[in-house]
């Protein structure tokens, strides 16, 4: 299913989004119908099946506009120069919308929905860039699955922890841990510094 882009199509896009976020913070997103989501966003049923298959691709289109807006600006040099992860990125952003994902992280049922959402994603977007950075190397000694997948973990995992811990750091500390934490064992499994 291809979306629009005409300005009606972007225009019901963003009122079905605007509508997940303002339900996730009252509700947990496994008793958010695809009903409540047209009665918040104001279309029809019929828009929003042309746009989604059902609300989880809406939830996953969300988090993958998130990380690929963030790629776009490491990429075009508005963010993390030759970041293999736009981390520091994603904590700000988690940051500035803390009621949105803490209603995410507190509402239990969703957590392993969207934390496997978000780990897919990234692991992802990071296998493409180590992809394009080895281009010309020996094959690594782990698989680029199972490094990306590693690197996606390991954000997640510290995400969520900051999220169910109230953020007690700042973002630019979390990133600083997480660059310690991972990209040490993706370096040496490459054999090469990023």
């Amino acid at each position: 299913m291809q979306p629009k882009n005409d300005r009606r199509s972007l225009r019901s896009r963003q009122q079905l989004s605007d509508a997940l976020v303002s339900l996730m913070q009252e509700k947990p997103y496994h008793g958010i119908t695809v009903q409540d989501l047209i009665d918040r966003a104001d279309v029809g049923r019929s828009t929003f099946y042309a746009h989604y298959p059902d609300k989880d691709g809406l939830l996953i289109s969300q988090l993958s506009r998130v990380i690929e807006s963030l790629r776009h600006d490491i990429d075009h040099g508005e963010g993390e120069s030759k970041s293999l992860l736009p981390a520091l990125g994603l904590f700000r952003h988690v940051q500035g919308h803390f009621h949105l994902y803490k209603a995410l992280v507190g509402w239990g049922h969703n957590l392993d929905f969207v934390a496997s959402t978000a780990q897919n994603l990234i692991s992802s977007s990071v296998e493409t860039q180590l992809q394009a950075r080895l281009i010309g190397q020996p094959p690594p000694s782990i698989p680029l699955p199972v490094l990306s997948r590693y690197v996606a973990g390991t954000f997640v995992t510290l995400l969520w922890w900051w999220l169910d811990n109230n953020m007690p750091y700042s973002a630019e500390q979390m990133d600083e841990w997480f660059q310690q934490l991972a990209m040490p064992g993706v370096e040496a499994a490459l054999g090469v510094r990023l």
